[in-house]
């Protein structure tokens, strides 16, 4: 089965289960949504084909790669932390696809006519910002430049492939410390850089359900700033 249809498979089962937003793992955070009411998100998780040849509708996983923003050291959260291009809803937005492709639009350049969208996981709750993040999945089938629009967001612009984010080599557990409690997250090690936190949880969940995981050392931690 093809990449692009088994993506659409868990985008199926998502629709069909929808209902309360997906809470992160207690091993990653303690604490529940602000009682006020929470802002709602959207991240745009796009896939894109790893080398020069184009995104072909049969490619497997290891011929895909996905696009990634670094955040900016300077920003007040988050600094410095590798996410999915995405941000807030707006009320002009018509969905959160639709916010998630402007959001992505307004911080790498993608052109977005060249993105199919697949279809949303379930939100998930975020309540360190006290956000409903919706992550949106999409084919990149016509490639365009990216690059880091903003420095003032985005400290820069990457595509990382599927398969390396996959090898277990580069797969490791994130560790936070926080008033003397040890919290965890699944992590990706993609060159110098080192995906954890909210947007490898989403990862990690997203390619277990795809059956993509390879077994990885749980053992073999970092501690993040």
């Amino acid at each position: 089965m093809s990449a692009r249809s088994e993506l659409k498979q868990v985008v199926a089962k998502h629709r069909a289960t929808a209902g309360a937003p997906q809470k992160l793992p207690n091993q990653w955070i303690n604490m529940d949504l602000d009682s006020n009411p929470a802002r709602r998100a959207a991240v745009l998780v796009l896939f894109g084909a790893a080398g020069n040849a184009p995104l072909a509708d049969q490619a497997r996983a290891q011929d895909l790669d996905l696009l990634f923003v670094e955040r900016a050291a300077t920003l007040r959260k988050h600094a410095g932390q590798i996410a999915f291009p995405g941000g807030g809803i707006d009320q002009a937005d018509s969905s959160a696809a639709d916010a998630a492709l402007r959001e992505a639009w307004e911080e790498t350049g993608v052109d977005t006519s060249g993105v199919e969208v697949l279809g949303n996981l379930s939100e998930t709750e975020l309540p360190v910002t006290n956000f409903l993040v919706t992550p949106v999945l999409g084919w990149w089938h016509t490639e365009s430049p990216v690059h880091a629009v903003d420095p003032a967001e985005s400290a820069g612009v990457f595509r990382a492939p599927v398969a390396q984010l996959l090898d277990p080599r580069n797969r490791l557990t994130g560790v936070v410390q926080r008033n003397q409690q040890k919290f965890t997250s699944p992590a990706f090690e993609f060159g110098d850089r080192i995906i954890w936190g909210f947007t490898a949880i989403v990862l990690d969940r997203l390619f277990t359900e795809l059956g993509w995981t390879r077994a990885w050392n749980r053992h073999r931690e970092m501690r993040m700033a």
